[in-house]
């Protein structure tokens, strides 16, 4: 099951037409640790439970939908407390589930109501995550307008509707979503931005929801593109990646189709998810401190961030760190059984996965020894004559580089 000293792989959706033994079985060889959405099917949640992977599941308690923001701050009205304390009555144990899903996307009108819910499934659930997925920057679509954006927010800001949730929504994590090739990667920026640093400020987990489905029906996620959102994760600190939607969920092409086969994107998502394992073993032994925007990041990709790119990274241990002006997003981490430093590199200049190119990063380090991990494996660093260390990195990919004393 789950393992919190692990990064988190999860996806959305094991609908009944995939819920035999077999597709439960290529579900945990697909690298995904928990089901979001599951139904309360006790046949589908033994084989979950034989095969290691954990559920979120729906239905337990009064569901919630932000959507368009129609509804935003009639909650309390239409889901009041009470329904939470029959739900918590009426519900039945398995040893499969890990968590209550609490809803999707609400307006901050409603937050100081989802707060106290919240509390009630923690207090009458226990040893149950109550899961509650908000929105990103742009709220409910890529094509908002900003009108239509602070309807749905409820706030004028992205950075207020996070303010918003924390003070009123007393979770362990910030969970969000981004479907980067329906929406702009300035909002991606942004929304990483955000709450990468709300984590930090109110010592809060990062969770994220990343597109592996496609909003055409022509096109297809590729593997650099699932790579680039994982990796741009990582670099903000995120612990948790669910991928949306390994079953038939919202519009096209996802990881199974609606007889419960397999598309291409199943073995992208099995390579990408078993390199985010590998690497996640090492990753979570550290703590997210801060990110840089290293390169050539123009202004309006910055925009929401109040950022500027640099152009070499200084920190305690390593120095004069660079890549000859390409775009690095770099996760600064300390570890947390305070032995080292580490850096999260995302190469960050290809989001698109079009090109694929490979770039050299160069810097000095004083610690004595330095690895550099990839999804592949860790290896030993040396220096050269002149005490410089390089590797290479190509576009999409991530590379976490971490000191020894």
């Amino acid at each position: 099951m789950v393992n919190a000293s692990e990064l988190t792989i999860g996806a959305y959706y094991l609908a009944p037409y995939a819920s035999t033994k077999e597709h439960v079985r290529d579900l945990a060889q697909c690298g995904i640790d928990v089901v979001v959405n599951m139904r309360n099917d006790r046949a589908a949640l033994d084989l979950l439970a034989e095969h290691g992977v954990g559920a979120i599941v729906s239905g337990i308690v009064p569901g919630w939908f932000g959507g368009d923001g129609s509804n935003a701050g009639t909650m309390s009205q239409k889901n009041p407390l009470e329904k939470y304390e029959l739900a918590a009555q009426r519900f039945q144990d398995h040893p499969a589930i890990i968590g209550i899903d609490a809803g999707d996307e609400p307006s901050s009108l409603d937050f100081e109501h989802y707060g106290k819910a919240i509390e009630l499934i923690r207090t009458h659930f226990p040893g149950k995550t109550a899961y509650l997925n908000i929105y990103p920057r742009y709220a409910v679509k890529g094509s908002n307008t900003p009108q239509e954006i602070a309807a749905q927010l409820g706030t004028q800001s992205y950075g207020e509707y996070i303010e918003r949730y924390v003070r009123w929504v007393n979770t362990p994590y910030i969970c969000f979503d981004y479907y980067l090739y329906s929406a702009d990667l300035p909002g991606l920026y942004e929304s990483l931005w955000t709450v990468s640093r709300a984590c930090r400020t109110y010592g809060r987990k990062m969770w994220m929801v990343l597109q592996v489905n496609s909003h055409q029906p022509d096109i297809f996620v590729s593997e650099k593109q699932l790579q680039f959102q994982a990796n741009c994760a990582l670099a903000f600190g995120a612990q948790t990646i669910i991928w949306a939607c390994y079953c038939a969920g919202w519009w096209y092409n996802h990881v199974l189709d609606k007889q419960g086969n397999k598309t291409q994107q199943y073995d992208k998502l099995r390579r990408v998810n078993a390199r985010l394992h590998r690497l996640g073993r090492t990753y979570m032994k550290y703590r997210h401190e801060e990110t840089h925007f290293l390169g050539g990041f123009g202004m309006e990709e910055l925009s929401g961030t109040g950022c500027e790119a640099i152009r070499m990274l200084e920190t305690q241990r390593f120095r004069a760190l660079s890549a000859g002006g390409e775009k690095l997003l770099v996760g600064r981490m300390t570890s947390r059984a305070g032995k080292g430093e580490a850096l999260f590199i995302a190469a960050a200049d290809d989001p698109s996965g079009a090109h694929g190119r490979t770039h050299r990063v160069t810097f000095a380090c004083d610690a004595s020894r330095v690895f550099a991990q990839d999804g592949e494996g860790e290896r030993l660093l040396e220096p050269d004559a002149d005490g410089m260390y390089s590797l290479q990195i190509d576009s999409c990919c991530g590379i976490l580089l971490r000191t020894e004393e």
